[in-house]
């Protein structure tokens, strides 16, 4: 059954459809020489955040076994690193002075001399400080935990991450896995995450489970309104699925997941029966063994009419 609050049958399966084929024409170009270097490491990011990781999203919305969904991680992790790699090298060719310059997201940056010049050839600041990169990572973490991805491939996403003792909230989840994790003193992005931060205080501090989870579902309920971003800030995938900004027929929608909040559940065992059914609360990802957690919901009707002249 589909899981997320829009998009047909032929909507989820068009899209993991195209992740499915896109994965390996990806690795393919990757590997073959390149004819526009300054912009690989780029594309390779891209192949893990914009291909790989809304493949495995969509199957999540779509219906897909849980169990299933971890198989795909591996792949994502080795593109971030390669991207690493090769801006890692291209960043070793620099002048003294130079910096990238990117004025068009989807061309190969420039090397300049500017003091606007970017420290990166990748449009994408790896700073958790940054809330679309803080969110990116806690969507892994997230995943990583509910998934229960293997030893190896935990220790491979803290190293990219990085970031250790920057932030309270992130550092206390990891830390759920990684107990030696030093911990941050101070939250970095308070919208929406404070109310999260609230939801685990209160677990600390041996409150009833009913507040806990009433806190818990303010964190899920105000969470996508509370991302909104303006400018450069706004999350990469915020306006997907929006009618008037990027309507679903483009194809971009993957879900408005929150897996922040199921990052929290299982790292702290927070009550999250007040969130099941949240059109933003991913609650199957803690249940792989089912009954799903999700709203049934019905395939339009569609008259005789219409499937006899396909209008």
């Amino acid at each position: 059954m589909i899981r997320a609050p829009m998009g047909d049958q032929k909507y989820w399966d068009e899209g993991v459809s195209y992740g499915e084929n896109q994965i390996p024409k990806k690795w393919e170009l990757i590997r073959q020489p390149s004819k526009n270097p300054a912009y690989d490491p780029q594309f390779t990011f891209d192949t893990a955040k914009s291909t790989i990781f809304r493949y495995i999203l969509r199957r999540y919305s779509r219906g897909d076994v849980i169990r299933d969904l971890a198989q795909p991680f591996v792949g994502l992790l080795d593109a971030w690193e390669l991207s690493n790699k090769l801006a890692a090298e291209l960043n070793a060719n620099l002048k003294p002075g130079e910096g990238w310059g990117h004025r068009h997201l989807v061309t190969a940056p420039v090397p300049i001399k500017d003091t606007r010049g970017h420290t990166d050839p990748r449009s994408w600041i790896f700073e958790l400080s940054w809330i679309n990169h803080y969110n990116w990572c806690f969507w892994l973490v997230g995943l990583a935990l509910a998934l229960e991805i293997p030893d190896d491939q935990w220790q491979r996403l803290l190293a990219l991450i990085g970031g250790e003792g920057e932030d309270v909230l992130l550092d206390r989840v990891i830390a759920y896995r990684q107990p030696n994790r030093k911990l941050g003193t101070k939250l970095l992005h308070k919208k929406p995450y404070a109310r999260l931060l609230k939801a685990v205080e209160a677990n600390d501090k041996g409150l009833p489970q009913t507040q806990q989870a009433e806190l818990l579902r303010d964190f899920v309920t105000h969470w996508y309104a509370e991302l909104e971003r303006k400018g450069n800030q706004e999350l990469w995938w915020y306006v997907y699925g929006d009618p008037g900004k990027y309507p679903l027929e483009k194809g971009g929608y993957f879900g408005r997941w929150c897996i922040e909040a199921v990052a929290a559940v299982k790292a702290f065992g927070l009550d999250d029966s007040l969130c099941l059914g949240h059109e933003h609360y991913p609650g199957d990802l803690l249940r792989p063994d089912g009954p799903t957690t999700h709203p049934v919901s019905e395939e339009p009707k569609v008259s005789w009419l219409k499937k006899l002249f396909g209008k």
